[in-house]
C-alpha cells in the first residue's frame, strides 16, 4: 500500500473525529450553529471525500490493471487536500467571528482544496483510460481448440 492511500485513511478518520467533536460541540453550546459550514466541510471534504480518495487510489490500478501515472501527484494531492482544509476551516471560523480577513483565507484554503480534487480526478480518469495496446494478429492454424474437462 502507498504511503498517501494509508495518509487519506487515516487522514479521513482524523477529520471524522474533529467532525464528530465539532458537532457534538454544536449540540451542546447552540450558538455555535453559526459554524455548520466548517462542520459540513469538516465531515464531507475531511472524511468523505478522503476515504473516498484513498480508497479509490488503492482500488483503481488493481481493477484497471494500470498504474496512477504519477505518485508523486497523489502524494502531492494529500497535501493539497488536507492544508486546504485546515485554511479553509480556520478562514470558516474567522468569517464567522467577524473577522474581515476570514472571507481571502477560505477562499485560499477552497483553491488549495480543488487543486487537490482537480489532481484526483486527473489521476484516476487517466487511470480509468483504455489502454492504447494493439493485440497481435495470432493465425487461425496456430489456435488449440481446450476442451473443458478433458
Amino acid at each position: 500500500m502507498e504511503w498517501f492511500v494509508r495518509a487519506f485513511i487515516k487522514s479521513s478518520v482524523a477529520w471524522l473525529m474533529a467532525g464528530v467533536a465539532f458537532g457534538l460541540a454544536m449540540a451542546v453550546y447552540p450558538p455555535w450553529v453559526v459554524h455548520r459550514a466548517m462542520h459540513a466541510h469538516m465531515m464531507l471534504l475531511g472524511f468523505v471525500s478522503m476515504i473516498i480518495c484513498g480508497v479509490a487510489y488503492q482500488v483503481v490500478p488493481r481493477i484497471t490493471g494500470r498504474q496512477l501515472p504519477s505518485l508523486k501527484a497523489a502524494g502531492a494531492h494529500w497535501w493539497f487536500a488536507n492544508i486546504g482544509l485546515v485554511v479553509m476551516v480556520a478562514g470558516f471560523w474567522l468569517r464567522d467571528i467577524g473577522v474581515a480577513l476570514g472571507t481571502p483565507i477560505l477562499a485560499t484554503g477552497g483553491v488549495l482544496s480543488s487543486v487537490g480534487l482537480t489532481i484526483f480526478s486527473w489521476l484516476v480518469w487517466t487511470t480509468m483510460a483504455e489502454p492504447k495496446v494493439t493485440v497481435p494478429h495470432v493465425p487461425t492454424s496456430t489456435r488449440k481448440l481446450v476442451v473443458l474437462g478433458d
